[in-house]
């Protein structure tokens, strides 16, 4: 046995032989600026101005709600969009937006930095690329800049966490297209194996590594940084919990200095006395000078903030503020010239280190929009939970692959199932079992080439069947009416949980989830159904470095011989 886990998977190697009233919403809260006016930023700037809650409607019989679109009312013209963009959506299906690009998409055009955090398959990505769009295309002057040699186009930059997701963005972005069918704006990828483009994008699409690769490899004069830095007015993160967290952290932080300070650049540039012919501003040198100074303030900061939060995790707000922690009240105050978006599906706040913490920190003055199915059970998606044993598994696998859900366009469209495992060990063994049964199916996992991955991506998207795959596809990945998403093994965490059920139950359609557990994760099971009867966000159990059972038996030490309530042993 090479996996011994939540459900031993590999285990199923030894039975490959055998046959067998009206409703109205208000389903999205924005914070108001005061809620994050308590978080201290390491930037300081002066404040956009403010945009209202936005709110739709309100609530009156649940069983009659739709989770997905926005009232009837609301139009994309009556969100601000230009018409020849509206018409563009609607010759792709988009005639009407969603709730969240109901309640994103006005403070994205009205120019504020916006958190986007709600559920999977809700339309985050067309809730930032329609508002992109629609500023690109009524842009008529670069009116931003002071360099009148610098007569160059605006741009936008979207992030993401890895290639696949990049070209995803990328193809959705080319399919808004004018009346003859070309694309609206030019929307490149830079990334994996394509390099920058001969004709200057509109919209640039990258991961982190491949656009620092990009402006310090590959331009060691640096003119193209300044130029590019300049030039883009919008940066959006997509999957940002994951981009400011992990491996990706330092990378998006120093992205985040450079744009900061190009601003400041700009700021200053305009608010300084006109230059003689005799003493240009030398706008590059100044940018460079700049960088290496920040980045070493920033450091520098970072690590005594770090040092004093191991020291004292309980120091209040009340308390003085220690005297090394000055350096940010001496930070320069400059004027925003551009915008900041973060998307993400799964978004923790408690905790100073979490993602949503660092956003309140980075961003105080962000406009957030919160989903209210975030963190929570889907009303359209049934879940079923089946315990299972080492004799029992493989017959409770093949009968789960079997069942055939159906969705609300099922007589049209191809039957999808994606099930899912931990290790690519396990992906590999689900996948022979239920070849020798007869169930072709396509793998998906890290160790797989880029190419096969894509392939195997494309033919199940277009041809249906079985997508067995580890959590590199459970993230971001837009494959339409998935009606079945199986976990042979169950989740680690509950950021894993979230997003392999949200593949399913997307864009307003029903769908279902069948998750086999064995006697270890019982107690885990319980509890993440329980939050599900009661409504309960399991925000409480983000944590990238316990796992599900770690933190339960955290809690149960805590709790002494206490009764804890279920819904708060949930934890990732």
């Amino acid at each position: 046995m090479i996996l011994q886990r939540s459900v031993p998977i590999l285990s199923f190697c030894k039975f490959t032989s055998l046959s067998s009233p009206k409703f109205l919403i208000l389903p999205f809260n924005l914070s108001s600026p005061a809620s994050c006016s308590q978080y201290t930023s390491r930037f300081h700037h002066r404040p956009r101005g403010r945009v209202r809650a936005f709110a739709t409607a309100v609530s009156v019989d649940d069983k009659e709600s739709d989770t997905f679109f926005a009232d009837d009312t609301v139009s994309w013209s009556s969100l601000g969009v230009a018409d020849r963009l509206s018409q563009a959506l609607s010759r792709i299906g988009l005639n009407r937006p969603s709730l969240v690009q109901a309640v994103s998409i006005p403070p994205i055009l009205h120019g504020n930095d916006v958190v986007v955090a709600a559920e999977t398959g809700s339309g985050k990505t067309h809730g930032y690329l329609v508002p992109l769009f629609h500023k690109l295309c009524t842009s008529t002057d670069d009116s931003l800049d002071t360099d009148e040699k610098m007569n160059r186009p605006h741009k936008s930059l979207v992030l993401c966490p890895n290639v696949m997701l990049c070209e995803q963005v990328v193809r959705m972005a080319n399919c808004i297209c004018n009346d003859n069918g070309e694309p609206l704006l030019r929307v490149a990828a830079v990334c994996g194996r394509q390099g920058w483009p001969i004709n200057e994008p509109n919209i640039i699409v990258s991961t982190p590594a491949a656009l620092l690769n990009y402006l310090h490899a590959i331009d060691p004069e640096r003119r193209r940084r300044a130029d590019f830095i300049r030039d883009v007015k919008h940066v959006v993160f997509d999957e940002a919990d994951m981009l400011l967290c992990g491996s990706f952290q330092n990378q998006v932080i120093c992205l985040i200095n450079m744009f900061r300070f190009d601003e400041k650049l700009l700021s200053r540039a305009k608010n300084s006395p006109p230059q003689t012919p005799q003493t240009p501003l030398d706008m590059e040198s100044e940018s460079n000078k700049l960088f290496e100074l920040d980045i070493h303030e920033d450091m520098e900061a970072n690590t005594i903030l770090e040092e004093e939060e191991d020291k004292d995790e309980t120091l209040k707000e009340t308390e003085p503020i220690p005297k090394k922690r000055d350096w940010k009240r001496y930070r320069e105050i400059y004027e925003r010239s551009k915008q900041y978006i973060f998307v993400a599906a799964t978004l923790p706040e408690n905790g100073k280190r979490t993602a949503g913490g660092e956003l309140k920190r980075l961003f105080p003055d962000a406009t957030w929009v919160s989903g209210h199915y975030l963190h929570r059970h889907n009303p359209r998606l049934v879940q079923k939970w089946i315990e299972v044993t080492v004799d029992t598994q493989v017959d409770v696998l093949i009968d789960a692959v079997n069942h055939k859900f159906k969705t609300l366009n099922s007589e049209n469209e191809l039957n999808r199932t994606m099930v899912f495992a931990n290790t690519v060990e396990a992906v590999e063994a689900v996948a022979q079992v239920l070849q020798g049964k007869g169930i072709e199916c396509y793998c998906y996992h890290s160790e797989s080439s880029l190419e096969e991955r894509t392939r195997n991506l494309v033919d199940f998207q277009e041809k249906g069947g079985v997508f067995v795959c580890t959590d590199a596809a459970a993230r971001g990945t837009d494959i339409p009416n998935v009606s079945h998403v199986i976990q042979a093994e169950f989740a680690t965490s509950a950021v894993d949980f979230l997003h392999r059920v949200g593949r399913t139950a997307r864009a307003g359609q029903p769908g279902l989830v069948t998750s086999m557990y064995n006697e270890s994760n019982r107690d885990l099971v319980a509890a993440v159904r329980q939050a599900g009867k009661l409504c309960e966000p399991v925000e409480k159990a983000f944590s990238r470095k316990r796992s599900f059972r770690k933190k339960l038996k955290k809690r149960g030490r805590i709790g002494g011989n206490n009764t804890v309530q279920v819904q708060d042993k949930l934890a990732a």
